[in-house]
């Protein structure tokens, strides 16, 4: 069972003081929080892709690589990669350079992304959201496996037998599905053997189960090993010393960003009411004290399967003496206890 953050590198603007911070200094606290992650031990610590203001990582891999060199085990990947409007190549060579810089603990997820904004930006058409992910994604698998690399689609000019440099640490450099939930992306990576992400941010956990075994059966009938593939999940969250003061803290910045987004995706108003239901054991927010953060993990591992959980913390803009406290509280108080237990459950079965 790994343990792990994730971040948009949000800047909305603060609730409290109505001021907005500037993306040069929430990109340096990000760096901050990637660096005390892999000194409390978390295992992994993802940064997202966006085009858009109130996001600040528009190139996760130079974030990650500049906490390369002051990280020792943590893997870092993007959480996702905009594939769809990316040149995979460019894609390959970053996360390669990244994994040189880090010695192999490199990662990429690979998504078509819930915003759309770097498609006008790099000139797609949003009639081809699907056919551009399969391409690129076609693409980005052939570069995994070689160094020079003979490939023809339709949204990209055809190359005929180039190297592509540099050549990662690891061989194959890991490359995931990112997927909200849709049957068909959960389908796509259990028939490429390719591991798998899920952004599980409402409703119950557990309904995504099912679409869990459906990626196992998908990768069985394309004769892959469903036991050797990885199932993780992206789940919004906040630790603090007692179940009430996180609740406190985090409610107010994730409803400034979830109504924000909500005014924009015609969603209904996000209130406590809200936040306090899917903050329920049951629900999935995981919010509260380290118990409470670490029951509700073993309870998403041992009924989905997940076997990666990632963080994704901060929603909105929070103080970053707050969220640097909810990662060491995950990674010294949660991660052990959510480890042993999975560990003690599997030695029994």
């Amino acid at each position: 069972m790994e343990i792990g953050i994730s971040t948009f590198v949000e800047t909305t603007p603060d609730v409290r003081t109505g001021e907005a911070i500037s993306h040069a200094q929430r990109i340096r606290e990000v760096v901050e929080e990637i660096v005390l992650a892999d000194q409390v031990g978390l295992d992994i610590f993802g940064v997202g892709e966006h085009h858009r203001e109130d996001y600040a990582a528009s190139s996760p891999a130079v974030i990650l690589a500049a906490a390369a060199s002051q990280t020792k085990n943590i893997r870092l990947t993007s959480a996702v990669t905009v594939l769809s409007s990316a040149d995979p190549i460019r894609v390959f060579q970053d996360f390669a350079t990244l994994d040189g810089i880090s010695n192999g603990r490199a990662e990429i997820m690979a998504g078509r992304g819930s915003f759309i904004e770097s498609f006008p930006l790099f000139g797609y058409d949003l009639r081809d959201y699907e056919e551009l992910f399969d391409e690129k994604l076609d693409l980005l698998l052939k570069l995994q496996t070689s160094e020079k690399i003979t490939w023809s689609g339709k949204h990209r000019p055809a190359i005929e037998n180039l190297g592509v440099y540099p050549r990662p640490v690891q061989k194959p450099l890991p490359i995931w599905i990112g997927s909200g939930g849709n049957q068909e992306s959960v389908v796509r990576a259990g028939l490429l053997g390719l591991p798998l992400v899920l952004a599980i941010i409402g409703g119950s956990p557990l309904h995504f189960a099912p679409l869990v075994e459906l990626y196992k059966k998908a990768a069985e009938h394309a004769g892959h090993d469903s036991s050797k593939l990885k199932v993780a999940s992206h789940s919004h969250g906040f630790i603090a010393d007692d179940t009430e003061t996180a609740a406190d803290k985090f409610f107010p910045p994730t409803q400034y960003a979830m109504n924000k987004l909500g005014k924009e995706r015609g969603w209904g108003s996000y209130n406590r009411s809200s936040f306090d239901a899917a903050r329920s054991f049951e629900g999935a927010l995981y919010v509260g004290d380290a118990d409470t953060v670490a029951e509700k993990i073993i309870h998403l591992r041992k009924n989905v399967g997940i076997e990666r959980f990632m963080l994704h913390v901060p929603v909105g803009t929070m103080p970053h003496k707050d969220v640097m406290r909810a990662i060491e509280l995950l990674g010294t108080k949660v991660a052990p206890k959510v480890k042993e237990e999975v560990a003690r459950w599997k030695s029994v079965q």
